[in-house]
Order: structure tokens, then C-alpha cells, then sequence
């Protein structure tokens, strides 16, 4: 399982890169190969301010549908227009071109509750 060290991570299968004030935002690896063949990524929330832990979009698989919770307060800035036409690249390339949003973080949000990759492995085991 290809969890990068130099992420960090949710209970819920996302991962974050923080650049300055600005997060990107995906699923893991784990995550797309519990959902299987990714066909459609939903995202409403792009220039809204949205609280960590909040609905930001939706991730819809050929069984399944999941949500997509924000690890981080703050605006979405971006959606990767790219998945409207490939959402497989979730499946392909979850921490490179599978990227899903971007975020401005907001200021004095809190970052406590992400966890490193050493820890995000332990929870998949």
C-alpha cells in the first residue's frame, strides 16, 4: 500500500499536501482500492468556506458512492477539472494527478487531527 511520508492523512482516507496556506487534497490509495473503478467525482463546494469534517463532494464507484470529508477548514479554491473527464485517474494516480481539491486554509485551522503516514498505516494495517 503506497501511503507517501510526505503526506498527511485522515481517519477517512484522504490525504493532504500543505503548501504555505494552501492544501491539495485526495483519497488514498487504500481508499480507491476499497471503492474500486472510480467513474464520477462530484464536487459543489468549489468558493465555499467549508468546515473540517464537512461533506466537500462525493466519489462515485461502480458499487458504491462515498462522501468526501474536508480534513481542514477552509475555501475551496479549485476542483481538478481533469476528473470530470478522467475520474479514473483517482484509481491511476491518487497522489499525483488524482488530486481532488484545493483549499485556501483558514486561518487558525486546526491540523491536530491529521496523522502522519506511519499512523494512517497502523489504522489500515
Amino acid at each position: 500500500m503506497n501511503t507517501p511520508s510526505e503526506l498527511k492523512y485522515t481517519k477517512d482516507h484522504e490525504w493532504v499536501k500543505i503548501e504555505g496556506n494552501v492544501a491539495t487534497i485526495g483519497i488514498t490509495d487504500f481508499a480507491q482500492g476499497e471503492l474500486g473503478d472510480i467513474v464520477y467525482v462530484d464536487v459543489d463546494t468549489v468558493d465555499d468556506d467549508v468546515n473540517g469534517g464537512d461533506v466537500f463532494g462525493s466519489v462515485e464507484a461502480v458499487k458504491t458512492v462515498s462522501d468526501l470529508f474536508l480534513p481542514i477548514s477552509g475555501k475551496v479554491t479549485e476542483f481538478n477539472a481533469a476528473l470530470e473527464d478522467q475520474p479514473e485517474l483517482l484509481n491511476t494516480d491518487p497522489y499525483g494527478n488524482g488530486w481532488i481539491i484545493k483549499l485556501e486554509i483558514a486561518e487558525g485551522a486546526d491540523h491536530s487531527e491529521l496523522l502522519s503516514a506511519e499512523e494512517y498505516q497502523a489504522i489500515i494495517g
